[in-house]
């Protein structure tokens, strides 16, 4: 099964990049400040689809308020079948979260072929 590498520097061909963001779309630290500097995330937009990233909002509470966000995710990858998207460990970095209370969110990512996940998630 294949894993997210821990560091992404480059995508392939049909990679998307899914980093952890704010709602305000201020990508200045962190795999967002990757995700504008490498990958086009639009400074500005803090959710969904952005040059070759796609932004999920950690920053704005509790874990359950990234939930939603998580699910439009998923959706949007099922509909989307001819990318593929690389999850980071989003939430867990600055956000303050821990793989264990972030991971179970994408329980209904587990199947999709067009998802990869961090390892252990």
């Amino acid at each position: 099964m294949r894993t997210t590498p821990e560091y992404i520097t480059e995508l392939q061909p049909g990679e998307i990049f899914v980093f952890g963001s704010n709602l305000e779309g201020m990508h200045g630290g962190g795999a967002a400040y990757l995700a504008y500097r490498k990958f086009g995330a639009i400074m500005g937009q803090g959710v969904g689809l952005q040059g070759r990233s796609y932004g999920i909002p950690t920053m704005q509470g509790g874990v359950e308020t990234i939930r939603p966000y998580v699910d439009e995710f998923i959706r949007f990858a099922k509909e989307h079948p001819e990318l593929t998207f690389l999850v980071t460990r989003i939430g867990c970095g600055i956000a303050g979260f821990r793989n264990e209370e972030i991971s179970p969110l994408f329980a209904d990512a587990h199947g999709v072929a067009n998802i990869v996940l961090p390892p252990g998630w």
